[in-house]
């Protein structure tokens, strides 16, 4: 019953549903014992021929009445309780959701998307179980079974009410055991469930490229044994499961025997009425489902429990980047500047970055060239504050970035990666997403800074038109320009562009970076690229090279050196002759 007292925020901050929800569900155990009553009296007067069509009506009059209140307790109750075992899961949904959006990429390398969503779905699902039939099956049982043994004890016979309970201790015992067992079933069954539920995930993001390798057959082959490892472990769930009912119907047929026994033995020695042991059993009938309850009980709460020591262990993982103590809601603004002796990665022993001092006056372009892995990315992932800095600092106009709120610096920054995420979603929402207030005036004006708008109008529905689960049915150099308009929607004072434009051809890529010349003036800009031709133009270039800047200055200083960067740039001017020949040749 742990996960009651883990549940009890909720039961606290929802307590006057709790309670009339309860209150409700006694008053229909109250109404259930008054027609064993009723039925015990008709049965004595019929042994003594004392039935009168007077107490006849009377007696079908007080059942029905006491049918129909039953019916309206019996609505209330399910109103109160049930309606808060749905509150319950949308919180923990609600809770979920709001603590993915503040948790570090660190987290997502170590989860699985698929584990996520099973925890959002089935794990919640089964503690909403909890809090609605765990909660009705618990307190049911209990006020069931105490009414119940009360009156048979008091109003008939206590003798024969304790030799009937006397197989209830051995149910208590194996229910308990039944219920470890369970838990310890369950929590794997749902673990694997989280597998299956990733490998579906997986699949269906990668359906391209299975069909490109054809490789359909051999990932059926590993679903189909995934599924079996699935179905062998709730299997061995329902095998638990299947042990409650049969228990409980032994018991109850224990207890019923030595009631019948007994209690004809007393009605022979005439210690019982005949009438009072028929009320007997039935109230004895009444005390099955309050035994059944209690193995229910045992059953939905270990389901419930193992779910959510899964749910909360999620809950409780801190982000590793925090807030500090009141930090400023300002957006900040000003010079940047970079200052790092060293930067490692969660888990790496290889710096990503070190000895990194840089200066970026505000309406500067600055350029990062260098080879895959050289740190560009890293560089735009510490400014967005994905991960925080073990030793340095980076500042916007002369203060620590760290001394403001994540939201107020993200604000200011619009930021393009190589592999953009898009959502299904239309092209609008898609670019709006950074201001869904946006109105379709900047929404155009920013598709045209990044030459999208002219192919947008091209497709059948325009700024409108659905492009599937991550933009898988545009090219990649269209999904990264209208990520780049993304980006540029509400003019940020600082726009970051990591490789944007890899995946468009020089031409576009030559446009976009003339629009961007044009309406980015006296605004910061960094552009990382592999790609020379997309920094030439800018304030300040650095070339990095094992998380190190090798190289810095202008285009021109920087071939005048003689170094990487002159190396980079004749061999990517040796690739464009080649290529420009290829085209001559082939036309």
């Amino acid at each position: 019953m742990r996960v009651f007292r883990e549940l009890m925020w909720f039961f606290r901050q929802h307590r006057r549903r709790y309670v009339t929800g309860i209150v409700f569900l006694g008053l229909t155990s109250l109404m259930g014992l008054i027609p064993p009553a009723i039925v015990g009296m008709v049965v004595n007067r019929v042994v003594r021929h004392q039935v009168t069509p007077q107490f006849l009506v009377w007696s079908l009059s007080a059942i029905f009445v006491v049918a129909v209140l039953s019916y309206g307790f019996r609505y209330l109750w399910r109103t109160r309780l049930y309606g808060g075992a749905i509150l319950l899961g949308t919180e923990l949904r609600d809770r979920l959701f709001e603590h993915f959006t503040t948790l570090s990429p660190d987290f997502y390398h170590a989860h699985r998307i698929g584990d996520l969503m099973a925890h959002a779905t089935n794990d919640v699902q089964a503690i909403q179980e909890t809090a609605g039939d765990g909660v009705f099956m618990m307190v049911d049982a209990v006020i069931s079974g105490v009414v119940v043994i009360a009156t048979m004890a008091i109003a008939i016979s206590w003798p024969l009410t304790i030799v009937a309970l006397l197989p209830l201790p051995f149910l208590a015992v194996i229910m308990a055991y039944y219920g470890r067992l369970l838990h310890e079933r369950f929590t794997t069954a749902q673990a694997a469930f989280s597998d299956i539920n990733d490998r579906v995930q997986e699949y269906i993001s990668g359906i391209r490229v299975v069909r490109a390798f054809g490789q359909e057959a051999a990932e059926r082959e590993a679903f189909v044994a995934l599924s079996r490892e699935v179905v062998e472990k709730n299997v061995a769930v329902a095998r638990i499961d299947a042990l409650f009912d049969p228990t409980i119907a032994v018991i109850a047929g224990l207890s019923y025997f030595l009631a019948v026994a007994v209690g004809a033995w007393f009605v022979v020695r005439g210690a019982l009425t005949l009438g009072s042991l028929t009320a007997f059993t039935l109230y004895l009938g009444q005390l099955i489902w309050p035994m059944m309850a209690f193995g229910f009980v045992f059953n939905i709460v270990e389901r419930g429990s193992a779910s959510y020591d899964r749910v909360k262990q999620l809950l409780d993982t801190e982000a590793t980047v925090q807030e500090r103590p009141q930090a400023r809601e300002i957006p900040p603004r000003g010079d940047l500047r970079y200052q790092i002796p060293h930067f490692y990665y969660p888990g790496q022993a290889t710096p990503a970055l070190q000895r990194i001092h840089l200066a970026v006056r505000e309406g500067w372009t600055l350029g990062i060239v260098g080879r895959t892995g050289a740190g560009k990315t890293t560089l735009f992932r510490l400014l967005l504050r994905e991960f925080d800095l073990q030793d340095g600092d980076i500042s916007l106009g002369g203060e620590s970035i760290y001394q403001y709120r994540l939201d107020a610096l993200r604000s200011v920054i619009g930021y393009a990666p190589q592999d953009p995420f898009l959502f299904s979603l239309s092209i609008r929402d898609n670019i709006a997403f950074r201001d869904p207030d946006a109105d379709d005036e900047a929404i155009v004006r920013v598709a045209k800074l990044a030459a999208i708008h002219d192919e947008i109008l091209l497709l059948p529905e325009g700024y409108a038109t659905m492009i599937g689960e991550r933009g898988m049915t545009l090219s990649g150099g269209q999904k990264q320009r209208i990520s780049l308009a993304r980006a540029l929607l509400g003019d940020p004072p600082i726009l970051a562009l990591d490789d944007t434009l890899s995946s468009v051809d020089g031409q576009t890529e030559a446009e976009i970076l003339q629009h961007l010349r044009r309406a980015r003036e006296n605004r910061t800009t960094l552009i990382a690229s592999h790609r020379l031709s997309a920094v030439e133009h800018a304030d300040e270039i650095i070339v990095l090279e094992g998380g190190g800047i090798v190289e810095q200055g202008t285009h021109r200083q920087l071939l005048a050196l003689g170094g990487r960067y002159r190396d980079m740039y004749e061999r990517q001017q040796l690739e464009r002759l080649v290529e420009q020949g290829g085209q001559a040749h082939g036309s």
